[in-house]
């Protein structure tokens, strides 16, 4: 199989997966080095597209005691990522198998993007970037990190230009 290209002209509201830590640079830490990831978000550029278990485990790891989030802080965190997401439901049966993460806790990440139709999923963990390059991932939709993805975009947080999975 061929790898998935994303290439230009790409339509607005770009459907992507946002891993949880992908999340926290964008709403907990604002990573100034993704204001524009974010503001494609925001703007409706890209369309997250999420599931329940994908957000419970958010609302877990912003009450981890090392991030120092008070409860206010981290329902408005949760609050304002869910209000941005298209919400999906696990496909039965599955479309195709995928390869199995290394942490049980990032399968679903991929999951979402094979059920939802993604264009990408977005991550900076290592272990998952490297499943972007599987046969049957690549096919179906790209894995790599922000940063990539957020180097596409025009100054003005419109949507991306091209991405290539490699």
């Amino acid at each position: 199989m061929a790898t998935y290209p994303l290439e230009a002209p790409l339509p607005h509201g770009l459907p992507v997966v946002l891993d949880t830590n992908v999340v926290l640079s964008l709403w907990m830490f604002e990573d100034p080095s993704l204001v524009r990831l974010r503001a494609a978000v925001e703007s409706g550029a890209l369309s997250p597209v999420s599931r329940e278990d994908c957000l419970e485990e958010l609302a877990r790891v912003l009450a981890y005691s090392q991030f120092k989030q008070t409860p206010e802080r981290q329902a408005e965190i949760a609050a304002a990522y869910r209000a941005r997401c298209q919400l999906v439901e696990p496909a039965e049966p599955p479309a195709c198998e995928l390869p199995n993460c290394l942490d049980r806790d990032d399968q679903k990440f991929l999951e979402v993007a094979r059920d939802s139709g993604a264009r990408a999923l977005l991550s900076r963990d290592k272990l998952v970037l490297k499943l972007g390059r599987r046969p049957v991932i690549a096919a179906r939709f790209a894995i790599i990190p922000p940063e990539r993805l957020q180097a596409l975009l025009p100054d003005d947080g419109g949507a991306p230009q091209k991405i290539n999975p490699a």
